[in-house]
């Protein structure tokens, strides 16, 4: 699918920033691509770039109003939908990678057809996977898994991306989750797959390449969140990682949006290990990314070091520190040929 940027970003009004994440990532990442936000009364997130109305972003040149935001169930609240009309309506393409369909919505179907406009469901794909065959395939691959949902995998793969190619490797972000295709312009959002082709549509995403090539894919949920953890396994095995990275927000307590405790690091390494040795016996934990948003820079560096000593891996916060350690662990792990 081709989605006209730029883009203007409905953030609705979420209730914090993580609900918003779409759209701060998209931000982060191709700030270029945003020319402005448009939240509704009570909307406690903020992308700090401009408020626009729908009028003021197609006199900007906006092209495609992105719903920017994320929910448990990936539903359209009814009282959205108004704006999202009156977008269709003003000339804007939308684009959401909620789970519910754009064109299921009557009064959205109308608009788009009355207007001309496109409808993208980035959530969702036409492709059709097979299931997974858990053959070792040519290339190398990393992923990023988490003790939690949203504690920086993707952040931490587009940041490990980055530095690879400046260390003059072959790598490749593939996305896994609706984020991360607005991000990339490619990819599959894995929580969408029907759950027995899961691990087939990550082979498919993430298919055989020559020997010194990285494939870093994203992760999703965690092996220890009871609502997410079937997505979480089956892209473990579709991705047959040589090498993972541990995402962790260490000022959590309890895993987001259920009552369960958050697994430590060491948990979460073992148990990637004993499931990922199903796909490839080799898999190796290579680094823990540490989200630190909420400390303060001594504190982070604190968290960072102990954790690196603990484990006995490199430790770093990507967006704060840089991942440059965990590259370095990569590369003395495969060393290019």
């Amino acid at each position: 699918m081709e989605i006209a940027r730029p883009y203007l970003l409905f953030l609705g009004d979420v209730p914090d920033a993580l609900a918003a994440k779409t759209a701060l990532g998209i931000v982060d990442w191709r700030p270029e691509w945003c020319l402005g936000q448009l939240r509704l009364p009570g909307c406690a997130a903020d992308a700090k770039i401009p408020d626009m109305s729908v009028a003021e972003a197609v006199a900007a040149g906006v092209k495609t109003m992105v719903v920017g935001v994320v929910n448990a169930g990936g539903v359209l609240p009814e009282h959205w939908i108004s704006t999202i009309v009156a977008a269709l309506d003003a000339g804007l393409d939308v684009a959401t990678g909620l789970h519910v369909r754009l064109a299921s919505i009557p009064a959205i179907a109308e608009a788009a057809a009355r207007s001309g406009r496109a409808l993208h469901d980035v959530r969702h794909t036409a492709e059709r996977f097979a299931t997974g065959k858990g053959t070792k395939r040519p290339g190398l691959r990393l992923l990023t898994v988490g003790t939690d949902c949203s504690v920086g995998k993707k952040y931490t793969a587009l940041a490990l991306e980055k530095e690879m190619r400046a260390r003059g490797l072959d790598a490749d972000f593939r996305a896994t989750g609706q984020t991360g295709v607005f991000i990339s312009g490619r990819g599959a959002a894995i929580d969408a797959v029907v759950a027995d082709f899961i691990s087939g549509a990550v082979e498919w995403l993430s298919p055989a390449a020559s020997p010194d090539h990285w494939d870093v894919v994203e992760g999703q949920g965690s092996l220890y969140h009871p609502s997410f953890a079937g997505v979480s396994l089956g892209l473990l095995h579709g991705a047959q990682p040589d090498a993972f990275v541990v995402c962790h927000e260490p000022t959590r307590t309890r895993m987001r949006g259920v009552e369960h405790a958050l697994p430590t690091i060491r948990q979460v390494i073992d148990l990637t290990v004993a499931c990922g040795r199903l796909t490839n016996p080799a898999i190796r934990p290579v680094g823990i990314a540490i989200n630190t948003q909420h400390l303060d820079e001594a504190e982070a560096h604190r968290v960072c070091e102990e954790a690196a000593a603990f484990h006995d891996l490199p430790a770093s916060d990507p967006v704060r520190f840089g991942v440059a350690p965990i590259v370095d662990r990569l590369l003395a792990l495969f060393p290019k040929s």
